[in-house]
Order: structure tokens, then sequence, then C-alpha cells
């Protein structure tokens, strides 16, 4: 059956398989699979939840089973699924760790594709795109599915999304370092994210989808190029399915949902579903608005957007906002001409109405603090991070000796963070 708008809740998490010791990344999710199944799979059953493999073998993903019909729960059950993964992986000497990207992997050396069930969907990403890069090979997400029912729920959910999606790297960002050293951008995920498929630039687009009114539409405005660029580089069209659209957020007809991608993997469940709660809840705030007739969501361009995006990619919550007409088409009054991403939040998530898959009182992790409370207070998980490195008067210095341990120091301590379900602090 059909869902309709806040009907369900579709929650995928992609964590990375690490050695204990080094934290390096360990290409064995196939095995930890094996391990729980007692043959090779590519996806394991563990009650609400299932485990499966990504592209590469050092990444795992949990998901719901079908979408869940609240949101409240969820957190403790990702966090039980962790333990269990990290009891399983401790006779491999291996953990998982957390975070939107790791900070010192060497994807051209280290990346390993998944060789088993449909490695011809990852064969034919590498041979067109070359997979071995970061934005292929070195990234996790949060991927959160909102159910439709008809054009006019579609519509309206997904111009309710494309307009939040430029904010979502300001409370979301936990990707600041790559290569052992501090990036220019705080979600440096995202950054590579809108390079990977830059050999046929309609698969991704602006990252942010252009608008459009019916599935009629989205097929043939969205999908179709994709499928036509496609089609020369692989015409046996293993790729030719609506997932190979790689923008912030996807259409998913085949299941009636649209799917976010642009959150970055958080350090526990208690943030990972923080974050999803409060985006859900403004994007049913601006659903609401836009099913009672206030089309300026819908109107903004998607150029407009895309350079929002970026700004917010790079400054996460301290990114400077000026657009009057954005402010306007998210609900906000026009008293400030100049706010901050984290303050816009603060307004955005003020004036979201209670709703009742969120449950009674926000998400808590395991010391009992909120987590959102934490990011808009203390900032993204990103910028917590690179704040823990003290100061630097030279970015390269995070390669040699000293600084390497305590980079190794602390994204040890963001595992113990998603074994023990808390927010990441140094005070």
């Amino acid at each position: 059956m059909t869902l309709g708008l806040f009907q369900g809740f579709g929650v995928e998490v992609e964590y990375m398989i690490v050695d204990r010791l080094t934290l390096d990344v360990r290409p064995i999710s196939d095995r930890l699979l094996e391990r729980l199944a007692g043959e090779p799979v590519s996806e394991v059953e563990r009650g609400e939840l299932a485990w499966s493999n990504e592209l590469v073998l050092h990444v795992i993903e949990l998901k719901t089973i079908g979408p869940a019909p609240v949101l409240t729960g969820l957190s403790s059950l990702f966090h039980r699924n962790v333990i269990e993964a990290n009891d399983a992986l401790a006779s491999l000497d291996a953990i998982l760790l957390p975070g939107g990207a790791h900070p010192w992997m060497d994807p051209d050396a280290e990346a390993r594709l998944w060789p088993h069930e449909n490695n011809e969907v990852y064969e034919a990403f590498d041979r067109i795109f070359s997979c071995r890069g970061h934005g292929w090979a070195n990234l996790q997400s949060i991927h959160l599915n909102l159910p439709f029912q008809g054009d006019d729920e579609f519509r309206a959910l997904h111009s309710a999304v494309r307009a939040i999606l430029p904010l979502l790297p300001a409370v979301a960002a936990s990707s600041p370092i790559l290569d052992g050293r501090v990036q220019e951008a705080l979600d440096q995920r995202m950054v590579e994210y809108g390079q990977n498929s830059r050999r046929i630039p309609s698969v991704a687009g602006a990252v942010v989808p252009d608008a459009v009114d019916t599935q009629k539409d989205y097929e043939r405005e969205i999908l179709g190029p994709i499928y036509r660029d496609l089609a020369l580089h692989d015409p046996d069209g293993t790729l030719r399915h609506e997932w190979v659209n790689a923008r912030g957020a996807i259409a998913r007809f085949e299941r009636d949902t649209i799917e976010l991608r642009i959150l970055d993997t958080q350090e526990c469940p208690a943030a990972d579903l923080s974050v999803v709660r409060a985006v859900t809840g403004v994007v049913n705030q601006l659903c609401s608005r836009i099913l009672d007739g206030d089309e300026r969501p819908h109107r903004l361009g998607t150029d407009e957007l895309a350079g929002v995006l970026d700004l917010v990619i790079r400054k996460a919550e301290g990114a400077r906002l000026e657009s009057v007409r954005y402010m306007e088409a998210l609900g906000l009054p026009k008293a400030a001409k100049v706010r901050w991403a984290r303050d816009v939040w603060w307004e955005l998530l003020d004036r979201a109405p209670p709703v009742p898959w969120e449950g009674e009182g926000p998400e808590r992790d395991g010391d009992g603090r909120d987590p959102l409370l934490t990011i808009l207070e203390e900032g993204s998980l990103a910028s917590r991070i690179v704040r823990s490195l003290g100061p630097r008067r030279d970015p390269d210095e995070l390669l040699r000796g000293r600084d390497r341990d305590q980079l190794r120091e602390i994204y040890g301590e963001l595992a113990d963070c998603l074994a023990r379900n808390r927010v990441f602090r140094r005070d």
C-alpha cells in the first residue's frame, strides 16, 4: 500500500569498518555479512533493520526494513545494531567508525569494490566514472526516504525538500578532513560528491534538483537526459534505473518516496536521528504551506539554491545567508537582511509544529544530552572536530608524526561515541 506524506520513514546510515587499533579502513564487509548469514550474501535482516553492502568493501549500511511508522525508538534500534556489528567485528580486530568520510584514507590505493552479488552495477560505475576517488570510495551518509501519494503530494514534497536541501550541511556536516588535512569545506564529502559524476554532468546536475510538477515531468526533464547521456557509455542499460540519479534528493517512484542524500553520517545514532527529525519537521512545515497554496518554495530557482548549498557546504552553520527571497520562501520574516545558517535553523525549528511521529521530547544520547541542541549551540560535528585539533599554523602538518596521532585520538573518540551512542564534545 502506498503511504501518504509523513506516514512512514525509511532511514539508512552508512558506517566505515576500520582496524580496532590503527583506525585504517578494513575492506571486510563481505566477511561480516557472511559471518551473520552463514553464507556469502549482500544483505542480512536483523529484526527491524537490515545490514547491507555498499560500493566499497569497508562500508556497511544499516537500514530500516521498509518504512518505519514513527521515528521514535529508531535511535535505540540503530544503536543496538551498532553494538551487534562491533561484537561481530571484534574477532576480526575491527570496529565501526562514524562520520561522513575517513580522515586519512587513500582511496586510490585502499578502495576495494564489492566483488560479489550485483557487482556488475559497481563495475559499470567504475568503468564509466572510475570509482577510486574520494567522491565514490570515501563517503558515508544518512539517507532519509519520505513517502508521497499522487502528483499533488509529490509536487509539495519535492518542492519542500529542494527548498531545505541547501541548509542541510549546516546541521549535518561531519567531514572536514581528507587526506590527513583540514579541508576548505566543513562538508568536504559534499564537495567530492558534487564532482563524482562530472564525466556525465546530467547525472548529478547542480545537486539541487530542478522544480517539477508531476512524475511525468520528472521522468522527462531529469531522468530522461540522464538515461540519454548514459546510453553511449552503458549500452546494456545496467545503470538505467532511477537510483543512478546522483542529485542530493532523488525521486524513487518504484516505492513512491523522495530520498534525501545530503546528510553526513553523525557520531552516533542519537545524533543521526536528531538530524533526521529536525529535517523531517521542517519539510513537513514547508509541505503544509505549499499544499495550502504558498508557491514561493516551488518558485525558487535551481541556480539560486545551488549557490546557497555551495556556501553552506563550505561554512556549515557559519554560512552567511543574504537572500531575502530565500528567507521569505522558507517562511521567515523580513526583519533581518542577513542571517547565519545556524540562526535560520533555530527559527525554522521554532516554527515547526509538533507532529505525532516525533514522539515525546527530543532525542537523547547515552549521556542524556539532546544532540540537536549540541549541534545548534556548539556547531556541526565538523566544526567540533576542527576545534578539537586546536590552532594550526600549517594544515599540512596533520600529515606528520604527532599530529597524525592526535587525529587518530580524535577519531578513536568518535568510534567510542558511536559505541556508546553519545555526542562528541570537547570542553
